[in-house]
């Protein structure tokens, strides 16, 4: 007889959106553990295809972090809403779509809610997603050509990593995210790069400014 899948989940918890288009809107963060880019282990980032990650997501220790079935993954998501406005929940990682699946999509969908994915773009996105984020890193194989939006941590050195290499995209957003380094304020340059380049948005880390998760 199989097993019943699980789902590990790092945390989750409900919060304001604080990056990009959906920013300041309330929402639930499920956050998966695991990652196909990092281990997620100090040891390892210098090796790492993207080594300016600042997530913890090893384990399932956070706040309501755990092996879920499919419903109880669900009914942890809702449970978590406080009820009206339109229900949100965003997928996120380390890199969710290593374990979220249709199966767990339908049954958030099911219950009211709006599903996001936050990805690295280096697996394919299930169909049913209601709100696709792309946030491409160097070196790593895009497979996803289009969605919601494009968010591109800014600067990075790497040819394959500039703003131009995905300007033709299918993207309805493109932002540019400082990068966030101890001892260097990336935000003029971003800021700089998207006044003389218009497509681009500037993308802040409101939940950080206004002190949230």
């Amino acid at each position: 007889m199989s097993r019943e899948r699980t789902y590990k989940v790092k945390e989750a918890f409900y919060t304001l959106q604080g990056e990009g288009a959906q920013a300041g809107r309330a929402a639930v963060f499920l956050r998966f553990t695991g990652c196909n880019l990092w281990s997620g282990r100090e040891e390892d980032r210098h090796a790492a295809v993207c080594k300016f990650c600042d997530t913890d997501f090893i384990g399932t220790d956070g706040t309501n972090g755990g092996r879920y079935t499919l419903e109880e993954c669900a009914g942890l998501v809702q449970n978590l809403w406080p009820g009206g406005g339109k229900p949100y929940v965003v997928c996120t990682g380390g890199e969710p779509l290593l374990q979220l699946d249709e199966p767990l999509i339908q049954a958030l969908q099911q219950r009211g809610f709006e599903v996001a994915v936050e990805t690295n773009g280096t697996l394919p996105v299930p169909p049913s997603i209601d709100w696709v984020c792309v946030s491409p890193k160097a070196d790593a194989g895009l497979v996803v050509a289009q969605g919601n939006e494009l968010k591109l941590v800014y600067p990075q050195t790497e040819p394959d990593a500039q703003p131009e290499r995905f300007v033709q995209l299918d993207f309805q957003h493109f932002f540019l995210q400082p990068k966030d380094e101890i001892g260097q304020d990336n935000t003029p340059a971003t800021v700089a790069y998207c006044m003389a380049h218009p497509l681009w948005r500037v993308s802040l880390q409101t939940h950080k400014i206004m002190g949230i998760e």
